[in-house]
């Protein structure tokens, strides 16, 4: 029996779902962090007054560092010992928190968020690989990942709801300090609650294959937000960046095949469970980020929602994406798990797909339709991450956890590259297509070019020119670009739930993955 095996064999009940409250509230914080500085980022540059490309690095930095290194992380956590590289990411993250008090220039809150993103990645796939090995029971650990599912979309909302309330209150320095205390909290209880756990003889440690996964990852993240800014594909320094990325992940994938002991053991994905619930978890949070981005936007500057607004207003994904996680499991057991996670995505496919059906009368109440189907997408996520985490040996709960968070935020970024882009193009060409437009380039040919690279630039010329017709005009454009985009969306989202239903194998059931 493994370090593992042994530690979590020897864990009461009460002290298993002890350890999934501390492990779920650390997700909560880091979900919401995520998100908060979306709220923030206006006071922030009104502080600070960062240029166009600083602000891109205030939100870039944190998802470039957390892409580069979930892979090597989670290998030295399976090695130092996860609970120490959970405690030690607790502490960063607090740490690079409180910094935000001396940071007096756009540079330094950069800095803040880098070290963000490095407390980030050891904390995000090791609350995944302790869940592994602490529920060695396959029904308990789908409850326990159905509850974890439930949580992060309760955070990726909660979020703007939170910062809405502090920058009310205060600076936008809370925005940073609220996850002190929190993380304080979570070491405590960390210390008292969590049990360690390693695994015995991992193998040599190979410095190669982590540095070719961080500048591959970095490459290809970076490379895909940089499509999505430009809404365009002319972007020469995007496609070199992919370039690299394409060879250095491609070197990393035959050096861990070719490996006894690799860094990342793409083996599992012989596992068609396991596949079909990486895809599956990439499919969803394509679609939730995606929508959570276009629909915020649009809450915002089209419906006039001010942030806290706009927060009450999701929370139908966060609602009914916490009911659909907790039913998933039982459901599944009921029907089956592919049945449950095709379903799922093709739930939130038809979300996307219902704000274009809506046509133009497009309202509060047809989102709110929208948005809860996509929040079932949710439960499909839970099955996910059941499927996941199940289908890994113990001993390769680091390396599940790893591309579990991987496809997480490879899935993000291109919902928001893919989905942002169709929003921008269509936009553009609905908005200068139109006679108020073709009015304002006459005048000002440079309002007009910054009014067709976004809506937000469109209302703040229009306030300040006093045009209440290119402000409708605008949102007009904005609206069927988001409809587009759901439309496109969607479309993928069904195609994914299809290749999950078939690649699932027949007969799957969360509560009997093999452990």
């Amino acid at each position: 029996m493994s370090d593992t095996q042994e530690a979590a064999s020897t864990l009461s009940k009460k002290a298993r779902w002890s350890a999934l409250a501390v492990l779920s509230a650390s997700l909560l914080v880091i979900t919401m962090d995520m998100t908060i500085l979306n709220i923030a980022l206006p006071e922030m540059a009104g502080d600070l007054h960062p240029t166009s490309e600083q602000q891109l690095w205030i939100i870039d930095s944190y998802s470039l560092v957390l892409a580069g290194l979930l892979v090597s992380v989670a290998a030295i956590a399976d090695r130092w010992g996860r609970r120490r590289m959970l405690l030690l990411g607790y502490a960063i993250f607090a740490i690079a928190s409180m910094l935000v008090l001396f940071a007096e220039t756009a540079e330094g809150v950069i800095a803040i968020r880098v070290f963000l993103g490095v407390g980030g990645a050891m904390i995000m796939p090791t609350t995944l690989s302790l869940i592994r090995v602490i529920f060695t029971n396959a029904k308990e650990r789908a409850t326990a990942l159905s509850i974890w599912a439930a949580v992060s979309g309760l955070g990726a909302v909660i979020g703007p709801l939170v910062g809405g309330f502090l920058l009310e209150h205060f600076s936008w320095h809370a925005a940073f300090l609220v996850n002190v205390p929190l993380m304080v909290a979570g070491i405590i209880a960390g210390f008292l609650l969590l049990p360690e756990s390693r695994v015995t003889n991992p193998g040599k440690w190979d410095a190669v294959a982590a540095v070719l996964s961080l500048v591959g990852m970095v490459s290809l993240v970076w490379a895909l937000k940089q499509f999505g800014k430009e809404a365009s594909f002319d972007v020469p320094l995007a496609w070199l960046a992919l370039a690299v990325a394409v060879t250095t992940l491609t070197i990393f994938t035959l050096r861990c095949l070719r490996s006894e002991n690799p860094l990342l053991d793409l083996r599992l994905f012989r596992n068609r469970q396991f596949s079909a619930g990486i895809i599956a978890a990439l499919g969803a949070t394509f679609s939730l980020i995606a929508a959570l981005l276009l629909v915020a936007q649009w809450l915002q500057m089209v419906e006039g929602a001010s942030p806290i607004e706009t927060g009450v207003r999701l929370m139908p994904i966060a609602i009914v994406g916490a009911i659909a996680s907790l039913a998933a499991p039982p459901l599944s057991r009921l029907i089956g798990s592919r049945a449950v996670l095709a379903g799922g995505l093709a739930f939130a496919g038809l979300g996307l797909v219902y704000i274009a059906l809506a046509g133009d009368s497009l309202s509060m109440t047809n989102m709110t339709i929208a948005l809860s189907l996509v929040g079932a997408g949710m439960g499909a996520l839970a099955i996910a991450s059941a499927m996941i985490m199940g289908g890994a040996p113990t001993e390769k709960a680091g390396n599940a956890g790893a591309m579990e968070e991987t496809s997480y935020e490879f899935g993000g970024t291109l919902g928001v590259t893919i989905l942002g882009s169709i929003s921008a193009l269509v936009y553009r060409s609905a908005l200068t297509s139109n006679e108020q437009f073709e009015q304002l380039r006459a005048v000002s040919p440079e309002l007009a070019g910054q009014a067709e690279e976004s809506l937000g630039a469109a209302m703040v010329i229009a306030n300040e020119l006093g045009s209440e017709e290119l402000a409708a005009q605008a949102g007009v454009s904005f609206t069927d670009s988001l409809q587009f985009a759901g439309t496109v969306g969607g479309g993928i989202m069904l195609a994914v739930a299809a290749a999950v239903f078939f690649l699932t194998p027949k007969g799957t059931n969360v509560a009997d993955v093999a452990h």
